[in-house]
C-alpha cells in the first residue's frame, strides 16, 4: 500500500450499487487505504473537492449523469488517476473511457484482488510512493517530459496536461526513441500488463497524445505509426539526469 509523508493514499470509490460499493470499500481499508465514497455523479464531484483523492474508481452506470460526463469534469483540471468500472462485453464503454482520459479500465465481474492490484500500479507509476523517485528529464522538440514531478512543459514552458497512463506512455516512447515497439511491448513497458486479445488501448493513449504534441495529429511527425510493426517515436531524445 502506498503511503504519503502525511499518510496512506486516498481511495474514491464512485458506484450506485451499495453491495458492490461496501465489498471494494472493505477491501480497500484492509490495505490500508483510506475511502471516501459516492453514489451518484453530483456526489462524485463534490466529494473528489472536498478529499483530492489519489485515485478515483468511477463506475460507468450511474444515476443521472454517467462515469464518462464525472470524468470529464474531471480531466478539466485535474490529472487525478482513474479506473473505469465497465461492464463485461461492453468494449465500447472501455474504448470511450480511454478516449475521456481513464487510466485503467476493469470489467464487472472483478475481483477487489485484482482492483487492489491495479491501483497499486497506478500509484506506482504516478510517483506517489515514499515520497519523489529521482529521475531525468526528457527533452525532444522543444519539449521537456519531467520524471521527478511528472510535469510535460511545451516549447513556451507551459505544462501540458497528462493523465497517468498518457505520462508513463509517452515516457516509454523517449526512453525507446528510434526503435520500433509493438503494442504489447509498450503496453508491458508503460503499465506492466500484457495486451488482451482485440485491445486496442495503446492506440487510443497514442491518439489522445498526439492530440497534445503534434502540429497535425491527423498526420503526425513525432509519433509515427508502423505498420504491423507498431510505434515509432521519430525525434532525437536529449536525457538530462538530475
Amino acid at each position: 500500500m502506498q503511503r504519503y509523508a502525511s499518510g496512506p493514499s486516498h481511495i474514491l470509490v464512485v458506484e450506485d450499487d451499495s453491495a458492490i460499493a461496501g465489498l471494494v470499500i472493505a477491501a480497500l481499508q484492509r490495505a490500508g487505504f483510506r475511502t471516501s465514497f459516492a453514489g451518484d455523479a453530483t456526489a462524485a464531484m463534490t466529494v473528489f473537492h472536498d478529499v483530492n483523492p489519489d485515485v478515483v474508481v468511477l463506475d460507468v452506470m450511474l444515476p443521472g449523469d454517467n462515469g464518462f460526463q464525472v470524468l470529464e469534469r474531471i480531466r478539466q483540471r485535474h490529472d487525478t488517476p482513474v479506473i473505469m468500472l465497465t461492464a463485461l462485453s461492453e468494449t465500447d464503454d472501455k474504448i470511450e473511457g480511454l478516449k475521456s482520459g481513464a487510466d485503467d479500465y476493469l470489467a464487472k465481474p472483478f475481483s477487489t484482488q485484482e482492483l487492489l492490484a491495479r491501483i497499486e500500479a497506478l500509484l506506482r507509476r504516478s510517483g506517489q510512493a515514499n515520497g519523489r523517485v529521482l529521475g531525468a528529464f526528457f527533452s525532444f522538440s522543444g519539449w521537456t517530459l519531467d520524471t521527478r514531478s511528472r510535469e510535460f512543459r511545451n516549447q513556451d514552458d507551459v505544462q501540458i496536461i497528462l493523465t497517468s497512463a498518457e505520462f508513463d506512455l509517452l515516457k516509454v516512447l523517449c526512453e525507446h526513441a528510434g526503435q520500433v515497439l509493438s503494442r504489447d511491448k509498450l503496453v508491458r513497458l508503460a503499465q506492466g500488463r500484457h495486451v488482451e486479445p482485440y485491445d486496442r488501448s495503446v492506440d487510443t493513449l497514442v491518439s489522445r497524445i498526439r492530440q497534445k504534441i503534434e502540429q497535425d495529429p491527423s498526420a503526425p511527425q513525432l509519433i509515427k505509426t508502423v505498420r504491423n510493426g507498431g510505434y515509432l517515436f521519430v525525434p532525437p531524445v536529449e536525457e538530462i539526469l538530475p
